[in-house]
């Protein structure tokens, strides 16, 4: 009977149950059918599947096994009815039939069910054809023996020896299943056709022809090699002892595959159990992920956000600072071109004023309005006082500040020079100390007494030492400090006139550590053709340029003059001798002046440094010979306006 159709509507977990019950009950009813003609069976509820015949115990482990799944409600709850009626009605139903199944698969001979076999099956041949050869009975091989036998599928033939040699006798091996016991009755029928069995060789008749029969309970218990043979590799069993041995065989090899079924079947629970878990431990992890990711990014767009905020209020600030440059810048420009027009005009009231006295007409009238010129005039020449005042004022700060260092370094020159001295005589005083200690005798109190004023005189020179040490650490923090505001003017200066300063002027801003460009284009020129070289030339300067930044590379060796250690270019440096081979002395010289100044200016970070420069003499400038440079490019502009 096929299953009736069932609507498509899924059950929740709680209603799982209740529907298992009810195809249980349709099971037992026997309104599903899940055995077919040919004796196997069906799954009732997979009818789309190819699989429609299996065994009982394939078909309990498919519905056990999609009972715990993660199907839907409906399916397994039709499963776990059908694992249920299977394990329980089924197996009751049956279970008799089990044993007889078993014995009708291999169907056995009937002998008489109380007749004692020697088991495993086994023959006897009696009268094996011998000679008497050397002295002994000589037969045929056990081998021989198994290819005459061979329609009867013995195991083996085993021929007797004694000491006299071939007894005449061999034992025929059979399987020891139904198979070989129906062989064994073959070879013993076979024998008996042809009146060759165990009773024609009792009754002695044709003892010359071969004779075999089955090993019974006599043969097992007579003496001679036969009966020992056979109580050595035998027993005697009925085949009623021998059915019921097998029965049991199997019965155990059903119960132990059940077993194993049942294991397998909750190793494969506790595996779908553990999957579950994976799969939801795994969803968790999954989720934080998820959460960690959403995190991230937020904080991440929060930092560019402030990032954004914060370059951008850099920026107003940085624009805000250039408009207030600017306007101070004009407001100067436009105070120079006042004073231009107030030295233009007191010059033309100037020569006014001449003519007007050369006339001398309106002497009273004229003579307060030279009055009134002469004061505009006078106002102008002080505002140009001024801003001269205030230039020279400049630089006299400036040289005071550097005179001020010197007298500071002069300063602390002299205190190191009376520190080593106050050391030098402590170190005396302790010495002399020591000596008038270790002398004695009659001197002792003169001795004493010179001890004491030599501690006196030592404690005060400590003391002495120990404030000069003091303002030496002074005058060490006010050098530090003049020289950082040395420096930051010295910034200050390279920042603002980096675009006043022309690069061919005498006081300018020049770049260390740069490479001479010039100087290596012609050298490479010099030595490739000029359609070549300007490619070339480029790609070699870049070459340069970044092997000169690499702070990993060092070509310089220590070199000890008037006791001070100083770094020179080492001429043994390999990319160094390579390129002065390739491209001469003059790339040479220029690859070179770039690392000194390099490992002067920068030597940690090998970038190229600006720096205020005296192009005439070919050094680095003052602060004083950079102020007065442009102090006189402001009167000499000033002039030409």
């Amino acid at each position: 009977m096929s299953s009736s159709s069932e609507d498509t509507s899924e059950i929740s977990d709680s209603e799982i149950d209740d529907y298992e019950a009810k195809s249980y009950i349709k099971l037992k009813a026997g309104k599903y059918r899940i055995k077919n003609e040919d004796d196997s069976y069906r799954c009732p509820f997979c009818l789309g599947k190819k699989v429609h015949d299996y065994r009982r115990k394939d078909l309990l482990q498919h519905a056990t096994g999609i009972g715990a799944s993660n199907r839907g409600g409906k399916v397994k709850a039709n499963h776990r009815a059908l694992a249920r009626y299977l394990s329980s009605d089924l197996e009751n139903e049956e279970g008799p039939s089990m044993q007889h199944m078993v014995i009708e698969q291999e169907p056995t001979p009937k002998p008489k069910q109380d007749d004692l076999f020697v088991w495993p099956w086994m023959g006897i041949l009696a009268s094996v054809p011998t000679e008497w050869k050397n002295g002994k009975h000589v037969g045929g091989s056990g081998t021989a023996l198994k290819e005459q036998l061979s329609k009867f599928n013995p195991l083996k033939v085993h021929p007797l020896w004694n000491y006299k040699g071939h007894t005449g006798y061999a034992i025929v091996g059979f399987n020891r299943d139904w198979a070989g016991f129906k062989d064994a009755m073959a070879f013993e029928n076979y024998f008996e056709a042809r009146h060759l069995g165990k009773k024609d060789w009792h009754g002695r008749s044709r003892r010359h022809d071969m004779h075999g029969w089955i090993a019974r309970a006599d043969d097992y218990n007579s003496g001679g090699p036969v009966g020992e043979h056979l109580k050595r590799n035998g027993d005697l069993k009925t085949v009623t002892d021998v059915t019921k041995e097998q029965s049991r065989k199997n019965d155990k090899l059903v119960a132990n595959l059940a077993s194993q079924i049942d294991v397998k079947n909750k190793h494969l629970q506790e595996l779908e159990c553990k999957y579950n878990e994976t799969a939801l431990s795994l969803d968790k992890l999954m989720e934080e992920n998820d959460k960690l990711h959403q995190t991230y990014n937020e904080e991440i767009r929060k930092m560019q956000k402030l990032a954004r905020d914060h370059s951008r209020r850099i920026f107003m600030e940085n624009e805000k600072l250039r408009e207030q440059l600017d306007s101070q810048r004009n407001e100067l420009d436009y105070r120079c071109r006042q004073l231009d027009k107030l030295v233009v005009q007191n010059d033309m009231d100037r020569r006014k004023l001449d003519d007007e006295r050369k006339k001398n007409i309106h002497v009273g009238f004229f003579a307060l309005q030279n009055a009134r010129k002469n004061d505009s005039l006078l106002l102008a020449s002080i505002e140009q006082k001024k801003a001269d005042e205030n230039v020279l004022k400049l630089v006299e700060e400036q040289k005071r500040e550097k005179e001020a260092a010197l007298r500071k370094i002069l300063q602390l020159e002299k205190q190191l020079d009376a520190k080593q001295k106050l050391e030098l005589e402590i170190e005396q005083l302790k010495g002399k100390v020591q000596v008038m200690k270790h002398m004695g005798g009659e001197e002792d109190m003169a001795i004493k007494k010179k001890l004491e004023e030599m501690d006196e005189e030592l404690k005060d020179k400590i003391e002495e030492m120990e404030l000069m040490e003091n303002m030496n650490q002074a005058l060490l923090i006010k050098e530090r400090k003049s020289n950082d505001e040395l420096q930051d003017a010295r910034k200050e200066l390279i920042t603002g006139l980096r675009e006043i300063l022309s690069g061919r002027s005498l006081i300018g801003i020049r770049r260390m550590g740069e490479l001479d460009t010039k100087a290596m284009c012609n050298a490479y020129k010099q030595k490739f053709p000029a359609k070549e070289g300007d490619v070339k030339a480029a790609m070699i300067l870049s070459r340069w340029e970044a092997e000169i930044s690499d702070s990993n590379w060092h070509p310089f060796r220590i070199i000890t003059v008037d006791g001070q250690q100083l770094e020179v270019i080492n001429e043994d440096d390999e990319k160094l001798s390579q390129l002065k081979e390739d491209l001469g002395d003059e790339a040479y010289k220029a690859v070179t002046t770039a690392l000194l100044e390099l490992n002067e200016y920068n030597p940690s970070g090998r970038y190229v440094v600006p720096e205020l420069w005296n192009f005439k003499e070919d050094r680095k400038a003052t602060l004083k010979e950079v102020i007065q440079y442009i102090l006189k490019q402001w009167k000499t502009h000033k002039r030409k306006r």
